[in-house]
């Protein structure tokens, strides 16, 4: 039972320029696209995580939760983040519920530790019972605990990353709004790898709204960091938002579409 790791991220789900402002209709159509994929391949095992985008974000930013947490006002802070990163992932939930996916809720705040910004521990039974039992777990970015900031913020991909050895996905699939990983001149880049990262860098700006978690240029290099240790694993970045792309992605991972972050074998 490999899985699949699939992040909606918060710019698709969610206007990031806003303050908690859902996008309802792409929400819902890609629910129905994940309820589709499955029906295709009943063997398709999906663990799905979502970006917080204008929920978690602005409150972390007024904050400034992933520094660190130490005063009455700043674990206010970290509670109010908290309950704005669930009320996206019950928005999720319920979407894909009502598409027919059988999903369930996992709170990163619950099972992971952290030291320094750093997740040291997480708990991944969860997520292999509920796979085991053909539910899709969902997962997202959250607060955490730490043991020397006193709290923080972790990102989805952190939370995703931190799982990777322990349930060994094939692929991490990261949907967003824009079409992949973009060069000085707008097109897509169709493959980086730690060799060729040299080459694209001055590409890598930052995210459109809102993000505390530090955007695409740090999403790449995590991503590649990732593929060096994982180097059996793939990543795909692409858009969410053309209509029958998620589905087609899920079916066939290796689909030309986007960006794809891997480890070549001569590197």
């Amino acid at each position: 039972m490999i899985p699949i790791f699939l992040k909606l991220g918060g710019s698709l789900i969610t206007d990031k320029t806003g303050v908690e402002a859902v996008r309802a209709d792409v929400l819902a159509r890609l629910a129905g696209e994940i309820q589709q994929a499955r029906q295709a391949n009943p063997d398709l095992r999906l663990v799905v995580g979502h970006g917080s985008g204008s929920f978690g974000h602005v409150a972390g930013a007024k904050y400034g939760t992933r520094q660190g947490v130490q005063t009455a006002q700043e674990w206010r802070g970290f509670a109010e983040v908290s309950a704005a990163a669930l009320r996206l992932n019950r928005l999720v939930t319920e979407a894909l519920l009502a598409a027919g996916v059988p999903a369930v809720s996992l709170q990163p705040c619950a099972s992971v530790s952290c030291e320094d910004g750093r997740i040291t521990t997480i708990a991944a039974h969860p997520l292999r019972a509920a796979l085991a039992a053909d539910l899709l777990p969902v997962i997202h970015g959250d607060v955490a605990f730490d043991t020397v900031r006193g709290g923080t913020i972790v990102s989805t991909e952190e939370v995703m990353m931190a799982l990777v050895g322990a349930l060994r996905p094939s692929w991490l699939l990261l949907a967003g709004e824009t079409e992949g990983v973009l060069d000085l001149a707008g097109q897509v880049i169709p493959r980086i790898t730690p060799a060729t990262l040299p080459q694209v860098e001055a590409a890598l700006g930052g995210s459109r709204g809102t993000d505390v978690t530090g955007g695409m240029a740090a999403k790449v290099r995590d991503m590649l960091a990732l593929v060096r240790q994982h180097p059996a694993m793939h990543i795909r970045i692409f858009s969410g938002l053309r209509p029958g792309t998620l589905p087609r992605v899920l079916a066939a991972p290796d689909t030309a579409v986007g960006t794809q972050i891997c480890v070549m074998r001569d590197e």
